[in-house]
């Protein structure tokens, strides 16, 4: 199938009876023309279906009026959150943002921002510390304001909104030893830096109280199903097993179900602890322990960041670092 024809600027000065410089000035700011004249132009507009092509202002020097936003998943709720927030900010001040997703990869995050950098985008987002030698130096190259999210302690390249990922999970950690749990189980996915520093700090917790940690990682998906299987390798391996705190609520409730299945009651004999707070969780009994992370919030001020820099004015705070909240649920 041919790709239609575009109307142009010529076809709508044509049947508007106006110039093409009148137009541009038009579309550029509607209020550059006449009252009457922007009624007779944004009718042939609407007649036309008209889509602008935005391609030859985004190439030059001028602003695109959009920004990029590298996620690493599409699907997680945690950056649907995010984005949601990122947008409530960019719609409201005219701004486009342009999407693109990693899958946790570093070399998909270089090729990505490649692309994205391609189309002049005003500035970047992103949600990963840990970035190839090609992607900072393409980053310095463009000049342009950048955030990185979900994280106010590691070093950033330019910004940085999030939360303190160490002192959360240590404090938790702490909570559910206060609780009584003596044999509490890690369980990981994917293996990212941020699931790393949750170990470590589940470590450090477990071995200031003098006990034993033990981890189950994998650098498989979080899922459901990949949380009641680690359930069941953590009944195998460590019998005595009386916590268990995940890396994401996605694993946490897949422990949850499969310990309703298993008619393992919960928290008598299995804690349950997840990160991020998701609704689902709470929405269930027993509600699941979680750590509520502040993904809409972090999104708005990562976007209004983005655009003050943007837009010339000064930043004072370059690393904003947000509050998270402890719900100890119903299964704690």
């Amino acid at each position: 199938m041919n790709k239609k024809r575009r109307s142009g600027l010529i076809e709508i000065a044509n049947l508007a009876g106006v110039s093409k410089m009148t137009v541009s000035r038009f579309l550029r700011d509607p209020n550059l023309v006449s009252k009457l004249l922007q009624v007779k132009i944004a009718a042939v507009i609407d007649d036309l279906g008209y889509i602008p092509n935005k391609a030859p202002d985004m190439l030059s020097n001028a602003k695109s009026h959009a920004i990029g936003v590298v996620l690493p998943s599409l699907t997680n709720q945690v950056f649907a959150d995010v984005l949601k927030g990122i947008e409530m900010v960019t719609d409201t001040h005219g701004y486009q943002t342009m999407i693109a997703h990693t899958g946790y990869s570093a070399d998909k995050e270089e090729m990505r921002l490649r692309s994205l950098l391609s189309y002049n985008v005003d500035g970047v987002i992103l949600t990963e510390r840990s970035h190839n030698p090609a992607t900072l130096k393409m980053l310095a190259i463009a000049g342009i304001p950048i955030v990185e999210i979900m994280d106010s302690v590691s070093p950033c390249i330019d910004m940085a909104v999030g939360f303190d990922n160490f002192n959360a999970a240590k404090n938790m950690i702490k909570r559910m030893i206060a609780k009584g749990r003596k044999h509490i189980v890690y369980f990981s996915a994917r293996q990212d830096y941020r699931s790393i520093i949750r170990q470590k700090a589940y470590e450090e917790a477990m071995l200031d109280a003098g006990l034993i940690p033990h981890t189950l990682a994998t650098k498989e998906a979080s899922s459901y199903a990949l949380g009641a299987k680690l359930l069941h390798n953590a009944l195998d391996e460590y019998p005595n097993v009386d916590g268990v705190f995940s890396t994401n609520d996605d694993l946490a409730l897949g422990v949850l179900f499969e310990c309703q299945r298993l008619a393992i009651p919960v928290p008598k004999q299995i804690a349950i602890v997840g990160f991020h707070g998701h609704a689902i969780g709470q929405a269930l009994s027993p509600k699941l322990a979680s750590i509520q992370t502040p993904r809409i919030e972090m999104g708005k001020t990562a976007a209004e960041l983005l655009l003050k820099r943007i837009n010339g004015k000064d930043v004072i705070n370059k690393v904003i670092d947000l509050p998270v909240k402890y719900l100890d649920g119903e299964s704690l």
